[in-house]
This record gives structure tokens, sequence and C-alpha cells, in this order.
């Protein structure tokens, strides 16, 4: 189920969504300033092109206080509207028996652009 979903996924709009996540890391990182924002950017785009078979987990050497503030920061500038479009999208897809899977999908990547830094994709 995993590669077909990814297929299935990358079809219908994954790679649309790995796009925008990687011109957006890209810009950020335009900057110093931005770069821990654009590598935060990069892993969501590459959890957006193959979600299916890949788990986020919190890393055991997290920065600490600097990882949650730049959480906090990373949330008020933008991880809130990202994880609110995927959650809308998650809805939408978990209406239908058919799209539960996809949904799911959704719903993970919420919850990493919600807080992505101390997290990494496995």
């Amino acid at each position: 189920m995993g590669f077909l979903g990814n297929i299935i996924w990358l079809i219908f709009g994954g790679f649309a969504i790995f796009v925008e996540y990687m011109v957006a890391g890209l810009l950020l990182c335009l900057t110093i300033v931005g770069i821990p924002f654009g590598l935060q950017s990069f892993k969501l785009g590459i959890l957006a092109l193959w979600p299916f078979g890949q788990k986020i987990e919190y890393m055991n050497n997290a920065p600490g206080c600097l990882s949650t503030f730049m959480n906090i920061l990373w949330l008020l500038i933008g991880g809130i509207w990202i994880a609110l479009t995927h959650l809308l999208f998650g809805i939408l897809l978990a209406i239908t028996i058919i799209g539960i899977p996809w949904a799911r999908q959704h719903f993970k990547m919420a919850s990493l652009a919600l807080t992505p830094f101390g997290r990494r994709v496995v």
C-alpha cells in the first residue's frame, strides 16, 4: 500500500506541494536569518513527496529552549497556516472512505507543520 499510496499521492497533488515547500525553502535560505526555517521547509517538502511509510519522531538531542523558541517563531510566522491547510485537506479527504489514507498523511504533515524543530522524518 505504501508504494501505491505514494504514487497516487504524487500524481494528485503531492508533487505540487513538494515544489511549493522547496521554493519556500529556497526563498527562506536567501537570508542568513531564514536558513533554519528554510531547512524545516525542506524537511516538510521531503515528507510531502513520499509521505507513506515515513514516521515523525522527536530527536534525542533536541536543542531544548532554542528548539522551543524556534517552534514558537515558526508557528507565529507561518506554521499555523500550513497546519490549518493540511488539516482542511485532511478533513475533506476523510469525508470519503477512499480518501482516509491520504487524510491521515495530511494530519501527519499538519503535526509536523506546527512544530518542526526538534523532530525528524524517518
